[in-house]
């Protein structure tokens, strides 16, 4: 059996309890083998994120992207493992495909889990949520309409801002004038500002925001912060900026 707390370390925290704990109630006992899940009590003005917690919020996430178009087929499923392996070794992989198939025969109450996490997740893990949810969507290189609209209702019930929510799809799935929202500014903005713009968004999406939830899942912000870079430096090229 897998070791479940092996995959994700720290602490579970407030993924124990709530619409999250209810989803995983079952699969915590046959997942974990003599392993000790360790929980933590956070307050209303202490969401630091373990990687615990953000680990299985993205496992349910990715689940009700999935079952989004009402069919879960195997090639989905491959492709899901394989992005885990790329982003976390093949023995986490194992791991999280055993839940994520658990996951997928279960309800989700989509609203309730995003309103969890957006109560007790902070902003900038939010934000990785985001990104990697459009990640898993497009590993096969196809854009699903309705695993799109699920994750922009998911970001939306995760208090996630319309500008941050552009920026990040459009990483994804461009549409016209894709550079600028990325930078979340119009293209009639002047030089100065698009060089503004870049600093902002380069401190937002900077992988130290997120460096609480351990190497594992740091190193996939470092996408989210190149994808900035290369949106500026395309701008600056078409704008001959110095």
């Amino acid at each position: 059996m897998a070791r479940f707390g092996k995959w994700i370390g720290g602490g579970f925290g407030w993924v124990v309890g709530g619409p999250i704990g209810g989803l995983l109630g079952f699969l915590v006992g046959s997942i974990v083998d003599n392993t000790t899940i360790r929980t933590a009590a956070y307050s209303s003005s202490d969401l630091r994120t373990t990687p615990a917690a953000f680990g299985v919020s993205l496992l349910v996430l990715i689940a009700a992207v999935m079952k989004a178009d009402g069919k879960v087929v195997k090639s989905e499923l491959d492709y899901v493992k394989e992005f885990f392996v790329r982003q976390f070794g093949r023995e986490s992989a194992a791991e999280a495909s055993m839940m994520l198939r658990d996951l997928l025969k279960q309800d989700i109450p989509l609203r309730d889990v995003c309103t969890q996490i957006s109560r007790n997740m902070d902003y900038s893990s939010r934000l990785q949520l985001l990104h990697l949810l459009y990640n898993v969507s497009l590993a096969d290189g196809t854009i699903h309409v309705s695993e799109i609209n699920t994750i922009e209702m998911i970001a939306g019930y995760m208090g996630i801002n319309n500008s941050d929510i552009q920026s990040i799809k459009n990483m994804f799935v461009p549409d016209t004038d894709s550079l600028y929202k990325i930078l979340e500014i119009e293209p009639s903005a002047s030089n100065e500002e698009v060089k503004k713009a870049y600093r902002r968004m380069a401190m937002k999406y900077h992988p130290d925001k997120v460096s609480h939830l351990g190497e594992e899942f740091k190193k996939t912000a470092g996408e989210k912060f190149r994808m900035v870079n290369d949106a500026y430096e395309k701008i600056k090229n078409e704008r001959n900026i110095a």
